[in-house]
């Protein structure tokens, strides 16, 4: 498996697309340094591009390299390897060369910048974990939907349309059942809520920890009494692992049991 994670690292690598993704992100960073010379208000304007556009590159990404790489798979699978290894070493040299990326770019003008004598790296270095967890679970959800379906354009729709649900359209209906449920106690639809979609789990954590939690009023406060805890802080990660794990245990049994 480490071999074919290997080589999926170096093919996307030297792709220019990862040139691309590292650039956007060097370049989005270093505008936002420049516009704020306050590190906490360009960590918050990162923070809106990122949770919207790291779960959409992953799932691109994912899609992608899948299909675009069906004829070497083929030729990897009729080798006495076995196909958790090849799907699994796949998946993890997506996930890491974007991360790299990421972390790269988002990196190296916030120390270029002096991140390190400031307040402000404790809540940087949750921005990045939390990016690339947010990378590693879209990643794992797009592979799990191209190995359920054969047809391209059919997996590349239901990797966007689950992109756009949970990035867009789950947060509407939650609202909508906030506001019919209003006669109602909220604190546990709307704490359940947040941890389900991963997205706003990460989008929580982050605000929480920059302090302006109080521009969410109400359902602010709820929030900071469950993760602002030390147990409620632990919690959030455990299930983004959670959110992880799962898509890689059925990466396992879908590629095990499939006819290719």
């Amino acid at each position: 498996m480490f071999k074919i994670l290997k080589y999926s690292f170096y093919d996307l690598a030297r792709s220019r697309w990862s040139y691309v993704y590292f650039l956007f992100y060097l370049l989005l960073s270093s505008v936002l340094l420049f516009l704020n010379n306050d590190l906490s208000k360009a960590i918050i304007t990162l923070m809106n591009v990122v949770l919207i556009l790291v779960p959409l590159i992953g799932t691109i990404f994912g899609v992608m390299y899948y299909y675009n790489s069906q004829e070497f798979t083929t030729l990897l699978l009729a080798q006495p390897i076995k196909r958790s290894n090849v799907f699994l070493g796949q998946y993890l040299g997506v996930a890491c060369s974007l991360s790299i990326s990421l972390i790269l770019g988002l990196g190296i003008p916030f120390m270029l910048y002096g991140l390190l004598q400031s307040t402000a790296i404790f809540n940087f270095l949750i921005l990045l974990v939390v990016a690339t967890f947010l990378t590693f679970i879209f990643s794992a959800l797009a592979y799990n939907i191209a190995l359920s379906n054969q047809n391209k354009i059919k997996g590349f729709g239901y990797a966007i349309l689950l992109w756009l649900f949970m990035a867009v359209i789950y947060d509407g209906i939650v609202l909508i059942s906030l506001v019919l449920l209003q006669e109602y106690p909220l604190e546990g639809l709307s704490l359940t809520a947040m941890l389900v979609n991963p997205i706003d789990l990460a989008r929580t954590l982050i605000i929480l920890k920059l302090d302006i939690s109080a521009l969410l009023g109400y359902t602010g406060a709820v929030f900071k009494s469950f993760f602002g805890t030390s147990q409620g802080f632990f919690m959030s990660f455990l299930l983004l692992f959670v959110w992880v794990i799962l898509p890689i245990i059925r990466i396992f049994v879908v590629s095990r049991k499939k006819d290719f």
